[in-house]
């Protein structure tokens, strides 16, 4: 029956499809157009999803990366830097690489047991903050920078989802703390923050890092002027110094006469810049670590005593006030303003222009800063650069400190040292210009050559003041306080300068500061050497001035480094100097 039925509606069909003109064939072509149709808005559908897709990858290609947390957003942890090379081309710093362990929180199942199993392969691993970051949420969070190899294979071997690594560039300063205040160091995303590593920053590589122009160039290495054997030894004698003589600190910096490159810088206490920074284990940064940061011969400023006189002597000649036969009144004390300038074991008598120089008179160089006078001392220390602050490469170069005005008796007193502070660089820079025929020049942490000096030099005094500058340098260090630094067949000439130390604005009775300035050779100098001991308890013969702990300081850097800088002993008397030829 139900056969049936179906049969009459079929036949039905038909008959009324025949009757409105509509064959079986007819049929079959409409059912295969409408399929075609299909197929089309199919094919459409799936084009316009794929362009859909394509133009939002075009978008998320075009636009910033998001910033998933702070420390992602550092962006760019695997930037290069150039090597850094001495004047010998003997490497200095160099880009290691390394890995660093990410996280994905996100991807992350089990935090808890993420911060367990990692802490077995990171001893110093901080819980509570990798536990905070893996709880995040967020797609990515550093964990650990700069990671070991082995400790890289440790973690894969963990099988931790959510763990990844991410290649990095980590600084190396073959040398450690060797020339820490002349390179400086980098952060952990190998940015310079301080010395010469922070000047190549400044000179456009921060700008090159920023638009992504240094994650794999190879950079041109960068050559200084600093010759590594020779800042090895200084900073040897200069750290045992400061121990040897119970002092706070202790510095000394080598200058070539001609050109103003350094040589060699150090000061102590320093640091390991491959290590700049250091934790405690209650998690705080060691602070007396930290201290080590403080370069004291160029981003510090002190009274240097005595070895001022040099300036106001050089002055006297330079003005034709004195000559190095005129005579000074020594005999009494000068009562100024409230104050009695006075000299330390003095003679009591007139005394001639070496003998001031030789005794380190106060009263003698005071009346040389009286012939001249206020205005026109002024204005000698600034033409040698003491009143500026000195231009160099090194970042953070101190500002020299002078009264708002200037009055007599700090005329009198800035004569001896006392009354300004500057940086020991600048001090040993200045005193080049007098040792060099009156040229001052300009320091420089980087090559250059004698030509390229004598375009940037100025002239501050005459030949021959400068020639009766390296008389009475080279009188002192075979008779005055300079003995303590003289070597034999090198001819040292100098200066010692004992202060008072400043502390909380008010001069200390029972702690000095202490600087020698030298030359060397005298008979034609080509090196200047400036020593600093601050605040020292003890000396050789357990004396506390400069003669008895920066003189010998200056002794035995000169003594072991002269033959490196190619300065050949002489002797016999035909090597002593001549420079008292038109007296």
């Amino acid at each position: 029956m139900i056969s049936f039925i179906v049969r009459r509606r079929s036949i039905a069909h038909f008959q009324v499809g025949h009757r409105l003109g509509n064959s079986p064939l007819s049929f079959r072509s409409t059912r295969k157009s409408n399929a075609k149709q299909r197929v089309g808005i199919l094919i459409a559908g799936f084009g316009l999803v794929f362009t859909t897709v394509g133009v939002r990858l075009t978008q998320y290609g075009l636009a910033e990366p998001a910033t998933t947390s702070s420390i992602y957003s550092q962006g760019n942890s695997a930037a290069s830097r150039p090597d850094i090379l001495d004047r010998n081309g003997e490497l200095l710093a160099t880009d290691l690489r390394m890995v660093s362990l990410f996280a994905e929180p996100r991807r992350i199942v089990d935090a808890d047991e993420a911060v367990e199993k990692l802490a077995t392969v990171i001893p110093d691993l901080n819980w509570s903050e990798t536990h905070r970051r893996l709880r995040s949420g967020t797609g990515f969070q550093w964990l650990k920078r700069q990671i070991t190899p082995r400790q890289q294979a440790d973690i894969l071997k963990l099988g931790i989802p959510g763990i990844g690594f991410r290649p990095e560039k980590r600084r190396f300063y073959p040398g450690g703390r060797t020339a820490s205040h002349i390179l400086g160091h980098v952060n952990v995303d190998n940015q310079g923050l301080a010395g010469m590593e922070r000047y190549l920053d400044q000179q456009g590589l921060a700008d090159l890092r920023a638009i992504g122009m240094t994650s794999e160039t190879p950079l041109e290495p960068v050559t200084l002027s600093i010759d590594i054997r020779v800042q090895h030894i200084v900073r040897e004698i200069v750290a045992a110094a400061m121990v040897n003589y119970k002092a706070e600190a202790a510095g000394a910096v080598i200058l070539d006469v001609e050109t103003g490159e350094v040589i060699a810088l150090a000061s102590v206490p320093d640091y390991d810049p491959n290590e700049p920074s250091r934790t405690l284990p209650d998690g705080s940064v060691d602070k007396d670590y930290e201290k080590g940061w403080f370069n004291r011969i160029s981003n510090a400023t002190f009274e240097m005593g005595s070895t001022f006189k040099s300036f106001t002597l050089a002055m006297g000649l330079d003005e034709g006030k004195i000559t190095l036969n005129s005579v000074v009144d020594a005999s009494h004390p000068i009562r100024m303003g409230g104050f009695t300038i006075k000299d330390f074991k003095g003679k009591n008598r007139p005394l001639t222009i070496p003998e001031v120089f030789q005794y380190s008179s106060n009263i003698g160089t005071a009346a040389v800063a009286d012939m001249v006078g206020i205005e026109r001392h002024r204005e000698f220390l600034t033409r040698l650069g003491l009143l500026s602050k000195v231009e160099t490469e090194m970042p953070g170069v101190a500002l020299p400190t002078q009264p708002r005005e200037w009055k007599k008796i700090n005329s009198v007193t800035i004569s001896f040292g006392h009354g300004v502070a500057t940086t020991p660089l600048q001090t040993a820079v200045a005193a080049s210009a007098l040792m060099n025929g009156g040229n001052l020049i300009a320091p420089t942490f980087l090559p250059r050559s004698k030509d390229d000096a004598a375009i940037i030099a100025r002239k501050v005094i005459g030949e021959q003041t400068s020639a009766d500058m390296r008389y009475l340098y080279n009188w002192n260090g075979l008779k005055g306080s300079g003995r303590s630094a003289q070597v034999e067949g090198f001819h040292v000439g100098g200066k010692t300068g004992t202060a008072d130390k400043v502390i909380n604005g008010r001069y200390a009775s029972d702690q000095n500061f202490n600087a020698f300035v030298a030359s060397f050779p005298m008979d034609q100098p080509r090196y200047t050497l400036l020593t600093i001991i601050d605040a020292p308890q003890t000396g050789e013969h357990g004396g506390r001035t400069a003669a008895s702990t920066a003189a010998p300081m200056a002794k035995a850097i000169i003594a072991r480094t002269a033959s490196l800088l190619g300065v050949q002993p002489r002797f016999g008397p035909e090597a002593a100097p001549q420079v008292l030829a038109n007296y």
